[in-house]
């Protein structure tokens, strides 16, 4: 039988927009500490402390992007991948691990015909599972390089932050030519999605950041 094709195509961030908490940190905690104990979460607590202070010298989220998937250099793939599939198992079962009204639309755009893309920073391994709880069908976000089974510590391409997520999700539009930007819908909480939420033609603001707000006026807003 023939899939229908898509009604629409529905973007949507990860963190903070569709889940209520930085799926990032709480992995990177989460695997380290548990593969390595006290050295695990010195390496997360140094990872951290290089990230905030890129962002408090008003480094780009790409550069704070690329810093996290070093923190991952030496790691097997699919140890991380088998990991991430536990914390999302133990995570999703706790109240409150999706945001309520994001997770209601996106259902909605779904039965009525909508193609759901996850847009994100994060890594495959970490995402595969959030994407297949929701049935999404593309997941657009960084990828890690990995030689012979482990993470080098750089990425394969641009992150998918910033300008990198409007690019791929205008590239994923034009591989549906019978849709147009009109006939797309995103969700993000930050001003960082403001490159993805500018591509298409029904933007949705998730939270209120006050950046992300004045960009866009006449945006649609799912409060907290």
């Amino acid at each position: 039988m023939a899939v229908p094709e898509p009604t629409r195509l529905v973007f949507s961030d990860v963190d903070e927009t569709l889940l209520t908490r930085k799926s990032l940190f709480d992995f990177l905690d989460y695997y380290f500490t548990r593969r390595y104990g006290a050295a695990g979460a010195r390496h997360v607590d140094q990872t951290r402390r290089c990230l905030t202070a890129l962002a408090a010298a008003g480094a780009p989220r790409e550069r704070g992007n690329l810093a996290y998937y070093r923190a991952w250099e030496g790691q097997r793939e699919a140890s991380v991948a088998e990991s991430a599939r536990r914390w999302f198992v133990a995570a999703s079962a706790e109240k409150g691990f999706y945001r309520a009204r994001t997770r209601a639309e996106l259902r909605r755009h779904q039965a009525e015909g909508g193609l759901l893309v996850l847009v994100s920073g994060g890594f495959p391994a970490l995402l595969e599972p959030v994407a297949a709880d929701i049935g999404a069908r593309h997941l657009v976000c960084t990828n890690p390089e990995v030689r012979e089974g482990r993470y080098t510590g750089g990425v394969v391409g641009d992150p998918v932050i910033g300008a990198g997520k409007g690019a791929a999700v205008r590239h994923l539009i034009g591989a549906y030519p019978h849709l147009g930007p009109q006939e797309c819908y995103g969700y993000g909480d930050h001003v960082s999605d403001l490159p993805m939420l500018a591509e298409v033609g029904h933007p949705v603001v998730v939270g209120a950041d006050p950046a992300l707000l004045a960009a866009l006026p006449g945006a649609r807003v799912l409060p907290d």
